[in-house]
């Protein structure tokens, strides 16, 4: 695998407070900003928690809540994390590349749609709606897309951080109480619902395989 020196790449077993992994990335945005550390790629997985972002409002709250619910300042509107689900977030600082966010989010969206292509699940993004929507699994097309990963960022003196959200095996049912993402009349699924039967180390390695690939010709 490429491994960039300058990237330090971090995996977490345990499952990390949400209000802990934001601080820790805005403390490295600070650290790399004055040129004290390195980038990070941080794989981890967080307890029940739903998060709503600068766009976001109370009115994707469907019922109920059965998880706390945390305001965030990334882009993007509400969403689920927890148990079964893997986070990936980047603290990677684009003054060393490109400044274009959108070809950051294509780099996010594609590493993830090329995890999914090697089983066989053919999946894309959408211009008017954010994330990675599985439309075909194995020969079979799914009768309306399905969301399977979400992104959110937040950008400061271009340094991007937060990131990727993408389903496993989480319990998918925390997804009905909301408009995930502020968007009405979708589903969520996950690799399990997929039938495919994969574990954070392996996906770690393949997501990152492809992440590093292409952040080179960033």
């Amino acid at each position: 695998m490429l491994i960039n020196k300058n990237i330090e790449i971090n995996y977490s077993s345990e499952l990390i407070n949400y209000e802990d992994s934001l601080n820790l990335m805005e403390k490295r945005v600070n650290e790399i900003n004055i040129g004290k550390e390195k980038e990070l790629i941080w794989f981890l997985n967080h307890n029940h928690i739903y998060t709503i972002g600068a766009s976001g409002t109370i009115n994707e709250i469907r019922e109920k809540l059965d998880a706390p619910l945390f305001k965030t300042n990334r882009g993007g509107k509400i969403t689920y994390h927890g148990p079964g689900q893997r986070i990936i977030y980047f603290v990677i600082n684009l003054n060393n590349r490109k400044k274009d966010i959108r070809k950051f989010v294509n780099l996010i969206e594609n590493s993830a749609i090329n995890v999914l292509k090697e089983f066989d699940i053919e999946a894309k993004t959408f211009p008017d709606r954010v994330g990675i929507w599985v439309i075909k699994n194995k020969k079979n097309y799914l009768e309306k897309e399905q969301k399977i990963g979400s992104i959110g960022l937040r950008v400061k003196k271009w340094i991007v951080y937060h990131g990727l959200s993408f389903n496993i095996n989480p319990s998918l049912g925390y997804y009905k109480k909301i408009d995930a993402c502020g968007l009405k009349d979708y589903t969520s699924t996950s690799m399990q619902s997929l039938g495919i039967n994969i574990d954070n180390d392996e996906f770690d390695k393949m997501y990152l395989r492809y992440f590093l690939e292409d952040l080179d010709k960033l």
